[in-house]
């Protein structure tokens, strides 16, 4: 469930908005950070075919039912058989897809590994398993995420979202729609597996003889995977690292005080160094490309962009994050929309209060509002 802005400019102006589990999309203003990444395959599979972008390591693209309409797979030979990597959304027409990719392998399918809970990444995990005899590996963090948002319990849960989005000021009428609404993660998701082995940060993943490093992220989802070959020199990136998007950065009902924007972008400076800048970064949105500094870099001054407006705008008066909404996204949202905007602006005042830039505080009808530190205040 992903809510993606795209920012190869810093200086967003005007978004255009679709849906995508609450996807935003921003075109960008310029293409100068974006032109310094290197884009060696100028065309995406068809439907059901195979390219072959690194030794033994295939890309397949997925249909998704939304404006972003694509999901990026990835197919590992290993020894006698073969190792996926994600699984698309689950509806017919990618069930039809994976049957005819399956049927032409020269060996069966060992092993899925996933890379985080959301519903094109893990939809399918369970029919996959079923039809191949695959075993299923993620982080713990992941898995049991799913269960819990998939149960409604713990935390996760339209009930628990409504309280947190009133306590950030959103108004009746919306929050209304919000109880209306529920959950739609078990809509998207219509089975989870119930057994899976666990993978985490450091482990090695042998596929083919070839030593996947697991790389752990944090921000988008609580322990999402990515995977790093060396000898390759290829990174399988998940939802950490888009070519022309950033993936939502959401603080959820469960953890409140969560800085998962700070999370995300140090993860994202932790991904980066010592990376060899000439590593082919496999997203699951967009192009395969090169230059992972780059991107690193272009994704750091778009959300301090984000935060510098933020600044700025409760310098003039103390503000709820509902009210910062039209600051982060210029024009109306919609209820699926509106979920994840409000995540995302939860994420930037948690840093900028963490961090000393906002201070917050709850009015008589217990509305959490930020506001600015005079200059005389700070020191």
């Amino acid at each position: 469930m992903s809510f993606l802005v795209d920012c190869g400019s810093v200086n967003q102006k005007k978004a255009i908005f679709s849906i995508r589990y609450g996807m935003v999309i921003c075109r960008p203003c310029s293409e100068s950070l974006s032109m310094s990444l290197h884009y060696p395959h100028a065309h995406p599979p068809l439907a059901g075919e195979l390219i072959e972008v690194a030794t033994g390591v295939f890309w397949l693209r997925m249909p998704l039912p939304f404006q972003l309409n694509h999901i990026n797979l990835w197919l590992l030979r290993d020894g006698d058989g073969w190792t996926i990597i994600d699984t698309g959304f689950p509806d017919d027409v990618v069930r039809a897809t994976w049957t005819q990719i399956i049927e032409q392998l020269d060996g069966p399918v060992k092993r899925l590994i996933v890379t985080h809970f959301h519903p094109d990444h893990l939809g399918l995990a369970s029919w996959l398993m079923e039809k191949t005899g695959a075993r299923l590996a993620m982080t713990a963090g992941e898995f049991l995420t799913a269960h819990a948002v998939w149960n409604e319990v713990g935390g996760h849960g339209a009930r628990f979202m409504v309280e947190q989005f009133r306590q950030h000021g959103l108004d009746a009428f919306r929050l209304a729609k919000f109880e209306q609404r529920g959950s739609g993660y078990r809509k998207a998701v219509p089975a989870l597996p119930e057994y899976y082995q666990r993978l985490k940060a450091g482990d090695i993943a042998t596929v083919d003889g070839k030593k996947w490093q697991i790389l752990i992220g944090y921000g988008h989802a609580p322990e999402h995977m990515a995977l790093y070959c060396a000898e390759l020199g290829v990174l399988i990136s998940g939802d950490m690292l888009l070519p022309r998007i950033s993936t939502n950065i959401s603080v959820f009902a469960a953890t409140p005080d969560d800085d998962a924007l700070g999370w995300f972008l140090s993860s994202l400076d932790e991904l980066a160094r010592g990376m060899p800048e000439e590593t082919l970064v496999l997203p699951s949105h967009g192009l395969p490309f090169v230059g992972v500094q780059a991107r690193v870099d272009a994704l750091c001054a778009h959300h301090e962009e984000r935060l510098r407006a933020l600044e700025e705008a409760c310098e003039i008066a103390p503000q709820s994050a509902a009210e910062l909404l039209d600051v982060l996204f210029q024009r109306a949202l919609d209820t699926h929309q509106t979920m994840f905007a409000m995540g995302e602006a939860i994420a930037h005042l948690n840093l900028l209060e963490q961090a000393g830039r906002l201070s917050r505080n709850t009015d008589a009808n217990g509305v959490i509002r930020y506001t600015r530190p005079t200059a005389c205040a700070v020191h």
